[in-house]
């Protein structure tokens, strides 16, 4: 089976956090919501630790379930309330975020 990937080498990785604000996220649903990242790009992948879920920091219920970067300075954060009510982190959280920006944005084949 062939996949289109994207090739080449890893250009440079690195670590950072973030200190954010997340708005509240209403019931049952997945949201994005955006915020600035200094030096991340498009087509740099993100992968973001949260702060310890279930505790004042990450609401029980409430998980990172995607992360994308969006335009220059921005990533974008998927957050999932999988509870029967709206759920607001406390504010000013810091996030660990891990950004791999790849050699190349060239197509390629791909065969695992």
């Amino acid at each position: 089976m062939a996949v289109s990937t994207i090739g080449g080498n890893i250009l440079g990785a690195g670590v950072f956090t973030i200190t954010i604000d997340v708005a509240s996220v209403a019931a049952n649903i997945s949201a994005e919501q955006t915020f600035t990242a200094p030096g991340v790009l498009l087509g740099d992948m993100v992968f973001v630790n949260t702060p310890a879920i279930g505790t004042a920091a990450l609401n029980a219920g409430l998980g990172v379930t995607g992360a994308r970067v969006t335009a220059a300075n921005t990533i974008g954060l998927r957050f999932t309330n999988s509870t029967a009510g709206a759920l607001d982190p406390s504010a000013a959280i810091a996030y660990t975020v891990f950004v791999v920006r790849p050699e190349s944005g060239v197509l390629t084949s791909f065969t695992p």
